[in-house]
């Protein structure tokens, strides 16, 4: 259960923080909640904030392109985990640097995170849940650290990879059939909600990433507590009418 609790709490820092929220400012936080959300972000241990949010903002311009940081036409190893283990291609960094990632240097939460990223991603993601266990209820060290840390920060890694790799390769397409990024069920049961991605390609600035309302989306289900307790505002969201529109005009009939 702790282990689980820590997959949940580091899925989040991704899903609703360097995502949803940082990526694609789909709504606004409070400041507790960016603390809350940069402190699970360092439990992720995927790069900082900035890193995170930079490389994705690039991968939605180019997507499948040799501009994309994990262009799924390479193959599903390149971008599920290959693209780690190699240089960037040129065109990632040239056209990179032609986006603006001012907006997130701008919130100190992120500037903060950034400075001390080493620091915190030991305490996060291996010191807390280590430790927590042991002085609470007498875990052993030895569980605690394979268990809550490394076995869950393993799978935590492969479920966020299959999101570049699975679910441009596999699924349908009922928003745009032109594109890579397909709807893929086992990706949004492992990535709490990511994995509707053929929307979220097509309507990117949607906080929900989905059209499914309170079908499996951990993360929308998550920011809509926090906006019950009013520390998120301004959720923004696809109508009604542009979705349908959307999914005549170029989807690929499945929905």
């Amino acid at each position: 259960l702790s282990a689980y609790f820590c997959f949940l709490m580091n899925a989040l820092g991704v899903t609703a923080g360097a995502h949803r929220l940082w990526s694609h400012r789909s709504y606004k936080a409070k400041l507790p909640l960016r603390i809350f959300l940069a402190a699970a972000n360092s439990m992720a241990f995927q790069n900082d904030i900035y890193e995170w949010s930079r490389d994705h903002r690039v991968h939605h311009k180019y997507s499948d392109t040799d501009a994309d940081p994990h262009n799924a036409r390479r193959g599903f190893f390149f971008s599920h985990i290959g693209w780690l283990f190699v240089r960037k291609h040129r065109d990632v960094i040239e056209k990179g640097r032609k986006l603006d990632f001012s907006d997130l240097l701008d919130d100190p939460v992120v500037r903060f995170q950034r400075k001390y990223y080493k620091s915190s991603v030991v305490l996060m993601c291996f010191v807390i849940p280590t430790v927590v266990p042991w002085y609470l209820w007498g875990e052993s060290l030895w569980n605690a650290y394979f268990l809550a840390s490394i076995l869950r920060y393993t799978i935590s890694l492969n479920v966020s990879w299959l999101v570049n790799s699975a679910a441009h390769m596999y699924g349908n397409r009922p928003y745009d059939k032109s594109i890579n990024p397909r709807q893929n069920t086992f990706v949004t049961l492992g990535a709490i909600g990511e994995g509707f991605h053929n929307y979220h390609h097509t309507f990117p600035f949607d906080y929900s990433a989905s059209e499914l309302g309170l079908k499996f989306n951990p993360t929308t289900w998550f920011i809509d507590f926090m906006f019950w307790l009013g520390l998120v505002t301004d959720r923004r969201q696809a109508p009604k009418e542009m979705i349908q529109a959307r999914k005549e005009r170029t989807g690929d009939g499945s929905a």
